[in-house]
C-alpha cells in the first residue's frame, strides 16, 4: 500500500512518520514568501514608510530617554534583527546610545539571563544600550480600564519620554494575534493587570484572528493608550525565523495593517474536517515548554472533526511552563470543572489548562513530547514517544475511513473549512 510521510518540527530536530497516502489530505502550511524577500530590506521599507505617523527619527528628539520593548526568548521575535535599524533611526534623530533603554516584556515569565540576552538582542547592542529585564513588582498604577483592568506598567518604561515597542505578529488565540500594544500589556505590566486582561478570554469574541469584537485586545489597547505607545516595529516570520513581511509606525494603525499580512499567510484553508490532525507548535522555541505550544493545539482543534484525535508535537523542553498551569491540567481531564472553575475564578496559568480542557471537550489529545507520564497525570492527555507510535493508535482509534491532515506550523496557522 502507497504511504505518505509526515515530518514536523519538534524542538531543534523532527518527528516523522508514514500513513497510508490515501487516508492522508496533505500538510497545511503558513503561505510563504515566494520572492525570498531580503529581511534588511523589509526592515528598511517598513522603517522609512510608517503607517499613521512620522518616520520614528522625526518622532524622537535629542535630550528624550528612549525605551524600547522587545519580546523574551518564548517568542520567535528577531530582535537582534529589529534593534540595530531601530536604534540607526534613533541615533539619526540624535539620540545617543545613552539615552536609550531596551526593555526585555517578560510578562510573569522568568527572566533572561544576561547570556540569553546576548542571544536574544545581539552582543553588540548588549554592549550598546542598558538592558533591563521587565520586574512586574515595579509598577506605577495609571488608572482602570472600562472593563475593569487596573492598568499598572514597568516604572523605567513610564519614565520614558518616548516608547517603541517591537514584536512578531502571529494568531493568538484569545488576542486574535500577537504584536501591537501587547508587547506594553501583558508584556509590561503587574500581575493584577495581567490576570485582569487575561480574565476576559472567557468573553465571547476572544478567539484567534478576530481584532473587532474582542474583548481582550480591546482591554489590551485601552490601557495602553493610558501610557502610549510611540511607534511599534513587528515582522512576521516563517517556520525558520525568517522575516517574511514588516510594519511599522502607529500602534493601533500599523498594527491592522500586520495582521492583514498574517491573515493573509495563515488562513489556511482545508477540503474537510479530519478525523485526526497531527500539530506541531513549529520547533523551538515555541515548543520550548507546554505552556507556550498550547497556542499550537487550539489552533488545532479548527481542523478535528469531533471525536478525533489531535496528536500534538512538542518537546517541552523546560517542561510545562510554571507550577499554576502544572496544578490545574492535572485536572483537565475533568474538562468542565476546569472550564467552570476559570469562569468562577481567573488564575493566570490555570487558564491555559482550561483552554486545553476546551480542546479535551471536542477531541482526544494524544501527546507526542518529552515529559513522562508521571507530570501528565490527571491531564487527560495520552503521551507518547514518537509520532509513529502517537499516529498508528490514532488511527487505530479513529477506524479505517479516518483521514489525517497535519499543521507542521500549527502556532502560525487558522484552518478554515474551504466553502
Amino acid at each position: 500500500m502507497a504511504s505518505a510521510e509526515i515530518c514536523v518540527p519538534y524542538g531543534h530536530a523532527e518527528q516523522q512518520a508514514r500513513v497510508p497516502e490515501a487516508a492522508y489530505l496533505g500538510a497545511f502550511l503558513p503561505r510563504e514568501d515566494e520572492g525570498g524577500a531580503d529581511e534588511a530590506q523589509l526592515l528598511r521599507q517598513a522603517l522609512e514608510n510608517p503607517i499613521g505617523t512620522l518616520r520614528l527619527r522625526a518622532l524622537a528628539k535629542p535630550g528624550q530617554q528612549v525605551a524600547i520593548v522587545t519580546s523574551d526568548m518564548t517568542r520567535p521575535c528577531p530582535s537582534d534583527k529589529l534593534l540595530p535599524p531601530v536604534l540607526a533611526e534613533l541615533n539619526a534623530a540624535g539620540v545617543p546610545d545613552a539615552d536609550i533603554t531596551v526593555i526585555v516584556a517578560l510578562g510573569l515569565h522568568r527572566a533572561q539571563t544576561p547570556a540569553e540576552m546576548e542571544e536574544l538582542l545581539g552582543a553588540e547592542v548588549c554592549r550598546r544600550v542598558r538592558v533591563l529585564n521587565h520586574d512586574p513588582e515595579q509598577v506605577v498604577r495609571l488608572g482602570v480600564t472600562s472593563r475593569g483592568t487596573p492598568v499598572e506598567f514597568f516604572r523605567p518604561l513610564v519614565e520614558a519620554d518616548l516608547r517603541v515597542c517591537l514584536g512578531n505578529l502571529e494568531f493568538h488565540y484569545f488576542a486574535g494575534f500577537s504584536g501591537g500594544a501587547k508587547a506594553i500589556l501583558p508584556g509590561c505590566a503587574s500581575k493584577a493587570t495581567v490576570n485582569a486582561n487575561h480574565a476576559l478570554m472567557v468573553q465571547p469574541g476572544a478567539v484567534a484572528g478576530r481584532i473587532e469584537g474582542n474583548p481582550v485586545r480591546a482591554d489590551i489597547e485601552e490601557g495602553v493608550a493610558m501610557l502610549g505607545a510611540d511607534f511599534i516595529l513587528n515582522v512576521v516570520v516563517d517556520g525558520h525565523h525568517h522575516i517574511t513581511g514588516a510594519v511599522a509606525g502607529h500602534a493601533e494603525q500599523a498594527h491592522r495593517r500586520g495582521c492583514e499580512m498574517v491573515a493573509e499567510r495563515g488562513s489556511v484553508p482545508i477540503p474537510r474536517l479530519a478525523e485526526v490532525v497531527v500539530v506541531s507548535a513549529g520547533g523551538y522555541p515555541k515548543d520550548v515548554n507546554m505552556y507556550q505550544a498550547q497556542k499550537a493545539l487550539d489552533n488545532a482543534v479548527h481542523a478535528v472533526r469531533e471525536g478525533g484525535v489531535i496528536v500534538w508535537v512538542a518537546e517541552c523542553v523546560e517542561g510545562l511552563g510554571g507550577k499554576t498551569f502544572e496544578s490545574w491540567l492535572r485536572e483537565a481531564g475533568e474538562p468542565d470543572k476546569v472550564l467552570e472553575k476559570i469562569q468562577r475564578e481567573f488564575v493566570l496559568g490555570g487558564h491555559k489548562a482550561a483552554a486545553i480542557a476546551a480542546v479535551l471537550k471536542k477531541a482526544a489529545v494524544y501527546l507526542v513530547s518529552g515529559l513522562g507520564k508521571e507530570v501528565l497525570a490527571g491531564s487527560g492527555l495520552v503521551p507518547f514517544a514518537d509520532l509513529d507510535e502517537a499516529l498508528k493508535a490514532a488511527l487505530a482509534k479513529t477506524g479505517p475511513q479516518a483521514r489525517v491532515l497535519s499543521l507542521p506550523y500549527g502556532g502560525s496557522v487558522l484552518p478554515v473549512l474551504a466553502v
